[in-house]
């Protein structure tokens, strides 16, 4: 007999036992064959399923190639720069922790941002036949896709026997609130395939016998894992821990079985600091790398008030609720909604029998405590009281995370007891047929109501600018080389990404002056902060341009400011300064052409200054000219 599921299956067949009588493993197992085995008509339509609902969600992008996500266009711009970064590591061999070509001339640590490499050097294939816009919308679209097929196959093999109710869970698992506010820009967080993955393996580690095998195995996906986004293996480690730290306590008498569980945890723990120290290495002690994010982000707490409100990307949401609950439209992470809190609460009522169903909610208890940030805040105002977040926000580690999206790793709790209470309906009414029908109905009811409201909508999305004939026609090429950069008005930021698109649009031939992303702070007035912040390291001339598409007024043109402006120019190692067509570029041109003193020309659809001759000779200065 294949006791492959053996231990895992306990989750399922214990829930109707008295916790003093619950066994260890179970002796029979239900389900025998592994996850890729023995697939059946049912299976098939519930994985495309899974298809169809990531098409779904995505379709604006599909349908309109030329649209960006409407509500987090930055991370989109950004996570095609890091596409493209994936093939030009295949493609021209450049190393895949950092870079150059973006924040030129300090470079980017990749691993300290989330470079997705477990990604963009599969779909290397995609990106360089069609582009990283299109492989943005592939890797978003599988990443939905991928994740939900992940959990049924999971959930269905391993904790459930009911093929409706692993459906339930990995439905939910995967098109949560919180996984499609994240995909509305952060395809990194919603590429969530391992974390089923993740859990079924470090539960297999009390299999006795196989320890060194099933550490090693457990030890590829979390390397794997790693190079996809560092921040849900973190909060997966952390949950599954202690899960089974309850679960080691009310079986602590099973010396055994700790004993094989510590003996394939070592070998996991030897293996993946094997694979990943020079990588971790990099992150934390390389070159352009932070320390914590800025205060201002440790703060984002989940409001006590949006756990039993909804997201607007819900069919019973509305963007004036969210938004006094939420930071921004991609971290709703805490909707749930009134009759999936109440459900929840219900199941764990009904299987508190069961130490594994107790356990995991007081996993799901944990992460909202989590997630509330410093300070409480309820429906938008602050309560006054800290919470748990206040005194573990400046922790190592945990200074590099934002506390909201502690309530993201909610919902594969949800998900789980979920599918664990729709199979403890099927047994009981396997058991009592005559209750079957009511059962079913209630069950069916409860599901719905609480579900239903929650259904998402597809992602918004807008027109974006087209990338610059300039770009295009290559025409940069004459002005950017390996000495040279190129210096977008203004400069690029989370306002203003659209240079990084241009970069990928090159396969990130071109190098370009500053970017989005995390870099450490170049604080001159305190030269030992490193806290990470979204631009590179602030320069005048980056200020004065930011300022003025602000909206502000120009300020006067000193000859101190062409100095500042010509040391800036020489640190990026400009070989062309370019403006595109938008809001305030006239202020923008009128500002430039009088600070470097000569008139850009038009050309390629952009006003183009080529300055190589001021940055590249020591000895040259500016003048002055009429704007």
């Amino acid at each position: 007999m294949d006791d492959l599921d053996a231990e895992l299956r306990t989750l399922s067949t214990t829930v109707d036992r008295p916790l003093a009588t619950e066994p260890d493993v179970d002796p029979e197992p239900q389900v025998k064959q592994p996850l890729w085995r023995s697939l059946t008509r049912v299976d098939v339509a519930a994985m495309l399923s899974m298809v169809a609902m990531a098409l779904f969600l995505t379709s604006p992008l599909w349908l309109n190639l030329d649209h960006e996500l409407r509500e987090d266009p930055q991370d989109q711009a950004f996570f095609e720069w890091m596409l493209a970064h994936g093939a030009r590591v295949l493609t021209d061999g450049v190393s895949p922790f950092f870079s150059d070509r973006l924040n030129y001339p300090d470079g980017m640590n990749m691993m300290a941002n989330t470079s997705v490499l477990a990604i963009s050097l599969p779909l290397t294939p995609v990106t360089l036949l069609f582009g990283p816009h299109v492989a943005f919308n592939v890797f978003l679209t599988l990443a939905l896709a991928v994740t939900g097929i992940a959990w049924y196959l999971v959930l269905s093999r391993k904790f459930v026997t009911s093929r409706t109710a692993a459906w339930v869970g990995a439905i939910f698992a995967t098109f949560a609130p919180s996984m499609v506010s994240h995909a509305g820009g952060h395809p990194n967080i919603v590429s969530q395939f391992l974390v089923p993955v993740l859990i079924w393996r470090t539960l297999e580690l009390r299999r006795p016998g196989r320890a060194v095998r099933n550490g090693a195995i457990l030890a590829g996906v979390v390397v794997w894992q790693a190079f996809i986004n560092l921040e849900v293996l973190f909060m997966t480690a952390v949950g599954v821990g202690l899960f089974c730290g309850v679960m080691a306590i009310q079986r602590r008498r099973d010396t055994a079985e700790r004993a094989t569980v510590l003996k394939g945890l070592g070998v996991t723990a030897a293996i993946s600091l094997a694979a990943l120290a020079y990588p971790l290495y990099v992150q934390f002690f390389g070159p352009q790398a932070y320390h914590g994010l800025s205060e201002f982000v440790r703060y984002f707490g989940a409001d006590l008030g949006s756990f039993t409100a909804y997201a607007r990307r819900s069919i019973a949401g509305d963007d004036a609720t969210a938004s006094r609950l939420a930071q921004n439209a991609a971290e709703e992470n805490a909707f749930f909604g009134w009759g999936l809190v109440i459900l929840f609460a219900g199941l764990v009522v009904w299987m508190r029998r069961s130490v594994a169903v107790l356990a995991a909610a007081g996993v799901a208890v944990f992460f909202a405590a989590m997630s509330l940030g410093p300070q409480i805040y309820l429906n938008g105002r602050p309560t006054g009281v800290a919470g748990l977040w206040a005194y573990l926000h400046s922790v190592p580690v945990l200074n590099s995370a934002v506390p909201t999206r502690w309530a993201m790793a909610i919902a594969p709790v949800i998900a789980i007891v979920l599918a664990l209470g729709c199979q403890r309906a099927v047994e009981l009414g396997r058991r009592q047929p005559a209750a079957r029908g009511p059962l079913r109905l209630a069950i069916c009811t409860a599901v719905a109501m609480a579900l239903v409201p929650l259904f998402p909508t597809p992602l918004p999305s807008r027109p974006m600018d087209p990338v610059p004939s300039f770009i295009t026609s290559d025409q940069w090429r004459g002005y950017v080389d390996d000495q040279h950069s190129l210096v977008a008005l203004p400069l690029p930021n989370s306002s203003y990404p659209d240079p990084l698109r241009w970069a990928a649009y090159t396969k990130n031939d071109l190098r370009i002056a500053r970017g989005y992303g995390l870099f450490p702070a170049q604080n001159p007035m305190n030269p030992s902060d490193r806290t990470g912040q979204f631009e590179g390291g602030w320069r005048p001339t980056s200020g004065l341009f930011a300022s003025i598409k602000a909206g502000y007024p120009t300020p006067q043109l000193t000859d101190a400011r062409r100095e500042m402006t010509l040391a800036d120019l020489r640190f990026w190692k400009a070989g062309v300064v370019v403006l595109t067509p938008q809001d305030r570029d006239i202020e923008m041109r009128r500002a430039m052409s009088e600070i470097i003193g000569f008139q850009p020309t038009w050309t390629g659809d952009v006003w183009m200054w080529d300055v190589r001759a001021l940055v590249d000779d020591p000895s040259a200065s500016i003048t002055t000219a009429s704007p």
